[in-house]
């Protein structure tokens, strides 16, 4: 089934190797360093990075209110793939996100997705502005991966 009219990608290129990339994306230590939009905090609370493994992670927000990712591992290739059903309350149900990793050099093309449900939702998703909450927390990973994971 073709997901082109209800995916909305993202692309980045890291200015490091793909190891380290594929390090922030995998353990939860790094994680909580980078995952949210420029001024939240992320608290690990769940994380079995393996097929079928469920991941939970807990962002408090400035009115008190919880926002809640959630997820559980469909696909893992390593150095290569990582995909997985998703949640992201109480904004964005029933996704699924895939992160594509690709050597370039010493550097590290990242490709991102979410895949909506429908074309409607992907529309909806965008007017609320997903490209940019996600852009932001690729910008954290990105500086992260500069100051924090340098080899």
């Amino acid at each position: 089934m073709d997901k082109s009219n209800r995916t909305v990608s993202i692309k980045r290129t890291f200015d490091t190797s793909i190891e380290l990339v594929w390090e922030a994306w995998t353990q939860p230590e790094h994680i909580a360093q980078w995952w949210s939009p420029k001024g939240m905090e992320t608290k690990v609370i769940e994380h079995h990075f393996k097929i079928g493994g469920k991941w939970k992670y807990v962002m408090p927000m400035p009115d008190g209110n919880e926002f809640i990712a959630e997820g559980t591992y469909t696909d893992i290739v390593p150095l290569e793939k990582i995909s997985s059903s998703a949640d992201f309350r109480p904004m964005t149900e029933g996704v699924e996100i895939e992160a594509l990793f690709k050597k370039n050099g010493s550097q590290t093309d990242f490709t991102f997705n979410v895949i909506h449900p429908t074309e409607a939702y992907r529309i909806a998703q965008e007017k609320m502005g997903i490209l940019n909450g996600w852009g932001s927390v690729f910008t954290r990973l990105d500086t992260y991966l500069n100051t924090s994971l340098t080899t």
